[in-house]
């Protein structure tokens, strides 16, 4: 039970994006697409799956005991920017496509606060390694949930006839906010 809850509060009830606000800068660069949002999505979920992994490995074997938790930070980003480069150098042989889409966002993942966030938190809330892998995948999931509505959402509001003051940007945000109030109705699930 303990798992499901877990699955549900961090997909639905405390979206990372939506409710938490971490990791805005690609929720918000690379919705424009479809297609880009869901490869964002792929590559948020592998770093920050592996991520979650590997800083809670460091966390209990190395910075816990020899009394060098006041390093998490440095240390986890280290892991984070790591990854990041190996999923750039996979991304660019197998799909050079995506690999073009994403463009600067790709890179931006080592600064994605959302998957520096989760490695905390499961930190934070006291996780072992399978409660906080699946913490990881469910936020994975509900970063990808939030990131893909949001891009039919932009795709959607492009063939619309939207008021010239409006059009790009100031919409999008005025989506994401209606977005962030839908998410809002699942705050008594758990």
């Amino acid at each position: 039970m303990n798992y499901l809850v877990i699955v549900i509060a961090a997909i639905l009830v405390n979206n990372i994006v939506l409710m938490q606000f971490l990791g805005i800068c690609p929720f918000l660069g690379v919705s424009k697409r479809l297609s880009t949002a869901i490869g964002m999505t792929g590559a948020v979920a592998f770093v920050m799956v592996l991520a979650t992994i590997v800083t809670y490995l460091i966390q209990t074997a190395i910075l816990n005991p020899f009394g060098l938790a006041y390093l998490q930070t440095i240390a986890f980003i280290l892991v984070i920017a790591s990854l990041v480069q190996l999923v750039e150098i996979i991304l660019k042989k197998v799909s050079p496509a995506l690999y073009q889409a994403l463009g600067i966002f790709l890179p931006l993942i080592t600064t994605n606060c959302a998957i520096l966030g989760v490695a905390i938190l499961t930190i934070q809330k006291e996780f072992n390694l399978l409660e906080g892998v699946v913490f990881a995948v469910s936020n994975a999931v509900g970063f990808g949930l939030a990131l893909i509505i949001f891009a039919g959402i932009r795709e959607h509001l492009e063939l619309q006839n939207v008021p010239k003051g409006l059009k790009g940007t100031p919409i999008a945000l005025i989506a994401a906010g209606i977005l962030a109030m839908a998410f809002m109705g699942f705050s008594g699930l758990v």
